[in-house]
């Protein structure tokens, strides 16, 4: 696939997180990888951040080909989640409709390679543009979603309007129905959730490379 205006070479990964700290885990976790270069974004928080961070970002010749993975934290909607769980979308969904992932069953297998003693979860992510708690996290939870963050559709949407591409989304629960961020026990899932997310980065690459394999 072409990569900027040059020579063709391998597509770039752009891997979009909104929070300082996710990019200081994502960068600490290495990429253990030769899928070409692996660029982690910091977007800021919330949709609209997200969309415009990840647009201007895929403006630049160098990443107009750039498959696109949205990671961080999320609250995890399922009973029985736990901080430290692993949430990879089949597609994520948001109030603008939804978009689907690509490779999710490889990047849960690669995930489950990097992070064995993990529990880890395929299907929806939805969007949201606040913090979600309560009955609000039922409901969702009943409409099929399986987690919730801010960044995720946005990015993934702004990444296939720019271009068709590779989308993926994962995430690190740090809170969940049994566990939220109010209660007695949270730094201690939020070092969980950080720990694993230093993890992922080599999944990341393996799907990206796998993706880039011709078909046969």
């Amino acid at each position: 696939m072409p990569h900027g205006t040059g020579t063709p070479g391998p597509a770039p990964l752009l891997v979009a997180c909104a929070l300082g700290i996710e990019r200081l885990a994502l960068r600490g976790g290495g990429s253990g990888g030769t899928a070409g270069p692996v660029t982690v974004l910091r977007t800021g928080m919330g949709p609209a951040a997200a969309a415009a961070a990840v647009t201007r970002a895929l403006t630049d010749d160098t990443m107009r080909y750039a498959s696109v993975i949205a990671t961080g934290f999320c609250a995890g909607l399922a009973p029985g989640m736990h901080p430290g769980d692993l949430v990879v979308a089949d597609e994520t969904r948001d109030a603008e409709g939804r978009t689907e992932c690509a490779g999710a069953e490889l990047l849960a297998k690669e995930l489950a390679r990097v992070a064995p003693r993990r529990v880890i979860h395929t299907g929806p992510l939805v969007g949201s543009d606040h913090v979600v708690r309560g009955a609000e996290r039922s409901d969702l939870h009943a409409a099929g979603a399986l987690a919730v963050d801010m960044e995720s559709a946005a990015t993934l949407r702004s990444a296939v309007r720019a271009g068709p591409r590779p989308v993926a989304a994962v995430r690190v629960v740090v809170d969940a129905p049994e566990h939220e961020l109010v209660r007695i026990g949270t730094l201690r899932g939020g070092i969980s959730a950080f720990r694993v997310l230093r993890t992922v980065l080599p999944a990341f690459v393996e799907w990206h490379r796998s993706l880039l394999l011709p078909r046969r």
